[in-house]
């Protein structure tokens, strides 16, 4: 069976990425990835690749991340479902599988994700939230930093948000909307884009959370986008408290 004639399985996996080295496959580490691909290729009888949306690096979560494998198995979706809730471990779950059309691809047909960094704001920390949620016992301003947010909106170039070993071919990213939101103790920044920079969503954050403490101002942060230099920004935010929410088609 040729490619172009083969089935093309969207899955829709929610995870908790705390005890995984991200998604993408690596040797000699546990990746979600590795897991999925292992679960689904016992269930169809085939060696499968998965593709995702984008690669989570090591201990960030998802809500809802997209991913598709081709396959010549006739399984039903509903069985491959049922087949994966009993073989996936805890911190791995199926959403949705469905049947795409042929020419869908999770990421090259994707046109935007949004993402979620969550911090626990007050004055102790939580035994619950730890795994999920950078904690901050300081009080921060979430006017400032909404204010401060304002200015990476837009399209532009996001140098100076970039980790060293980002690959991607330019740092001209498009940002659709970028905000906090205090629900009780928890400050939710929530950013959507066309496309992510690596540790671009946590370098905003973590220069952010400066602004929010005063150690930087609104100002500063804005000319941030001009100077172009990581070495400028803020300190990388911690992996655990970001949560992939969507993908956009």
């Amino acid at each position: 069976m040729s490619k172009s004639t083969m089935r093309n399985i969207k899955l829709t996996i929610e995870y908790d990425g705390i005890d995984y080295h991200g998604w993408q496959c690596q040797p000699n580490a546990r990746t979600i990835q590795g897991v999925m691909e292992e679960k689904v290729g016992r269930i169809v009888n085939e060696k499968v690749i998965l593709a995702a949306s984008g690669r989570t690096d090591a201990g960030v979560h998802a809500l809802k991340q997209v991913a598709n494998f081709r396959t010549e198995s006739g399984i039903s979706c509903e069985a491959l479902h049922k087949g994966l809730d009993a073989l996936l471990p805890e911190d791995i779950a199926i959403t949705e599988v469905s049947e795409a059309d042929g020419d869908f691809h999770s990421r090259f047909s994707a046109t935007g994700k949004v993402y979620i960094y969550q911090i626990l704001n007050r004055p102790h920390p939580s035994a619950l939230l730890n795994r999920f949620s950078w904690f901050i016992r300081h009080p921060l301003n979430v006017e400032l930093m909404n204010e401060a947010a304002t200015h990476i909106i837009g399209k532009h170039d996001f140098s100076s948000f970039r980790a060293s070993s980002c690959g991607a071919p330019h740092p001209v990213k498009d940002v659709k909307a970028a905000q906090f939101r205090r629900e009780g103790d928890l400050l939710l920044f929530e950013i959507e884009a066309t496309g992510f920079l690596h540790h671009m969503v946590r370098n905003i954050v973590g220069t952010l959370v400066d602004v929010g403490a005063g150690r930087t101002t609104t100002l500063s942060f804005k000319r941030l986008l001009d100077l172009k230099d990581r070495r400028l920004a803020g300190i990388t935010a911690p992996p655990y408290g970001l949560f992939l929410k969507d993908v956009k088609y």
